[in-house]
């Protein structure tokens, strides 16, 4: 059997902490099956913000006339598109190959690993164990056992990177933020979309006036249904059959299309790994249970990313990947901090939030303000004629601190970002913020503007 100080499953946001255990000297044993790079390179940040662009330059030609200019586009090149997009994904993962197999004290096993006993793996036919270990092992899509649905295939968002031609009509299972981000960039390659979401609105863990922004403007080009349950899927001739429970009138309601893809939320990838047999606990939903320092139910085994479905953005994986690395090889331990974990969803319109929402503020018991303001209330905003577009803030009403901003329209993973630092300064307030000089005429003014609109919630 093979010693090691320390046992990295999945080549994701884990490869961090195992870089570092072996800049430092340690002997490390990486276990990763697939491709190297975990969800965020291969088939999930990287790769549909490739696609996505393009869609963006689309759509910001589309709206060209609302402010004087008529413009057309001649051709869309989607293989072209999709060459590009397999070759920065392609380059990123050889270059992390090339690189695990030339580190000395770096063993890469790929084959899928699973617990055998206490801190040890079966890795193909080697025995490997370490009294440190990373569960970084991801997550993969959640299939709905919908009748006929296997029968008939679908794409998800791996094998949707294989396409090389657009399907002629797509429905799209799932109203999260996988369904709008590949509703805009199919529609806007010409494909007739329908989304059909089991929601009551679409992006349901957005704030309800973000929700209702990205529905509107995305409607003008898909066929948004929210509220719809699909039951089953057929195949008659050429097409793919959902029927679906309109969840407001109880009627069943059939839609038709070249393909299906899905969309409907993520799984954990820990149930292939065995954890329990190491004494690892899961959920009933199958994430990895962890306490407030990343440290699984069994002591020296810690979890993070996708696998304890919490936060599963990439960035948000670096950052426990940080803390698990404080924990398990230093004296300093640190507590995980969710207080200000930052998102956004490229779609049309962008969307970028952080914190809380103002649900969710009052839910916690918080006396709250809150400021609104669109776009067009700056001199920027009103120039690119983006009426919808709207920076939500909310702030604590005792201490002026932060609790949460969402911002839907142009830039606003961009514009989002300058909230987030301040929810990571010292006294979490805005006024920072107030006292600085904003560039005018910049979009930033806009959350300047919401700051200073801060009023008592609606009733």
């Amino acid at each position: 059997m093979e010693k090691y100080d320390l046992i990295v499953v999945g080549s994701g946001a884990g490869m961090n902490v195992a870089w570092r255990a072996v800049n430092q000297g340690m002997r490390v044993a990486l276990v990763e099956h697939g491709p190297m790079g975990g969800t965020c390179l291969n088939n999930g940040c990287v790769p549909s913000k490739v696609l996505i662009y393009p869609a963006d330059v689309i759509r910001t030609l589309d709206a060209a006339s609302s402010i004087g200019i008529d413009g057309h586009i001649d051709r869309i090149d989607f293989p072209r598109i999709m060459r590009r997009m397999r070759s920065v994904v392609d380059e990123g993962r050889t270059h992390m190959e090339r690189g695990a197999e030339r580190t000395e004290n770096l063993d890469w096993y790929r084959v899928r690993g699973e617990f055998v006993d206490d801190y040890r793996l079966r890795a193909g036919d080697e025995a490997i164990t370490a009294p440190r270990i990373v569960i970084a092992s991801g997550s993969r899509p959640l299939v709905p056992p919908i009748p006929g649905l296997d029968e008939a295939g679908y794409l998800d968002n791996t094998s949707v990177l294989s396409l090389e031609e657009p399907p002629k009509s797509l429905i799209i299972m799932g109203g999260g933020y996988i369904a709008c981000e590949y509703g805009h960039f199919f529609s806007a390659m010409g494909t007739r979309v329908t989304i059909l979401g089991r929601g009551s609105r679409l992006l349901n863990n957005e704030d309800p006036e973000i929700s209702e922004i990205v529905k509107n403007r995305l409607s003008k080009h898909i066929d948004v249904q929210t509220d719809h349950e699909a039951v089953k899927v057929e195949l008659e001739s050429d097409k793919k059959i959902v029927s679906a429970v309109n969840r407001a009138t109880g009627e069943v309601e059939k839609f038709a299309a070249e393909e299906i893809m899905l969309a409907v939320g993520r799984r954990s990838n820990a149930d292939l790994l065995n954890p329990e047999k190491t004494g690892v606990e899961m959920d009933r939903r199958g994430w990895i249970k962890v306490d407030e320092y990343l440290e699984t139910t069994k002591p020296g085994i810690w979890s993070l990313g996708d696998a304890i479905g919490k936060h599963m953005f990439r960035h948000t994986a670096n950052y426990e990947s940080m803390v698990v690395w404080a924990n398990a090889f230093t004296d300093n331990k640190q507590k995980v901090d969710y207080h200000a974990v930052p998102h956004a969803v490229f779609t049309h319109p962008q969307v970028g939030a952080v914190g809380m929402t103002e649900d969710e503020a009052r839910a916690a018991g918080y006396q709250i303000l809150v400021g609104r303001a669109w776009y067009t209330d700056v001199a920027k905003g009103y120039a690119m004629a983006e009426e919808d577009g709207l920076v939500k803030v909310i702030v604590n009403r005792s201490n002026g601190q932060i609790l949460g901003c969402q911002i839907a329209g142009t830039e606003a993973s961009d514009l989002v970002q300058q909230v987030v630092y301040l929810m990571n300064a010292s006294d979490q307030d805005h006024m920072p913020l107030a006292r600085a000089q904003v560039i005018h005429p910049a979009l930033s003014e806009v959350v300047a503007r919401a700051f200073a609109n801060l009023l008592p919630p609606r009733e």
